[in-house]
């Protein structure tokens, strides 16, 4: 288990270009080609992970079944993101199609929420970077679709996450990217867009 520090900047999609200029002031280096990913994210009938992340509580998590459409890398992956007092994490493991189609059909059972079932589709386009000990990804493109019907809505941000080693010195990290963190979820912007709107 190795916690770590992530923060996310959300920015209008007709202003990262003015970050990317940001970025290639410093000593960027690409870490990845670009690539489309596409996650379908599970909650439970009262959707409860989308509540815990709106208010903040710890602990809570995220489940969801990750591919790269498009890409040589052809696995699913199921992921868990658990935010706790300590730190954040992430597990992941490789499943196959029968067990990507039962969860689909019957859903995951978690011991924190009980049975979640899939409900929305959340796809867009990945650039990754370095920067020294500190990962940059920026996301465009950003699609929300529900997973039981072609309801579907386009977010008109793109999303930075910065993603560092939990022993970083925070204030070093800010002065490095000096600008506005905020609490943000394409999960729940998804929920809100298409869910309860």
């Amino acid at each position: 288990m190795s916690y770590r520090i992530e923060e996310k900047l959300s920015i209008d999609s007709n202003k990262i270009i003015d970050f990317k200029s940001f970025l290639a002031n410093k000593t960027i280096k690409p870490i990845y080609q670009p690539r489309k990913i596409q996650s379908l994210y599970f909650d439970n009938q009262n959707y409860e992970m989308y509540n815990d992340s709106i208010e903040g509580l710890t602990p809570r998590k995220k489940i969801r079944i990750r591919n790269y459409p498009n890409t040589k890398d052809t696995k699913i992956y199921l992921e868990v993101k658990i935010s706790s007092v300590e730190g954040r994490f992430k597990t992941r493991k490789i499943i196959n199609k029968n067990k990507f189609d039962y969860f689909n059909t019957k859903g995951i059972l978690d011991s924190q929420y009980g049975l979640c079932k899939p409900c929305l589709y959340v796809t867009y386009e990945r650039e990754y970077f370095i920067i020294d000990d500190v990962r940059v990804s920026i996301d465009n493109n950003i699609n929300y679709k529900l997973f039981s019907n072609n309801i579907s809505e386009r977010d008109h941000i793109s999303v930075v996450e910065i993603k560092t080693s939990i022993k970083k010195n925070l204030d070093k990290l800010t002065a490095d990217f000096p600008f506005q963190r905020n609490r943000f979820s394409k999960y729940c912007n998804a929920v809100e867009k298409i869910i309860f709107k």
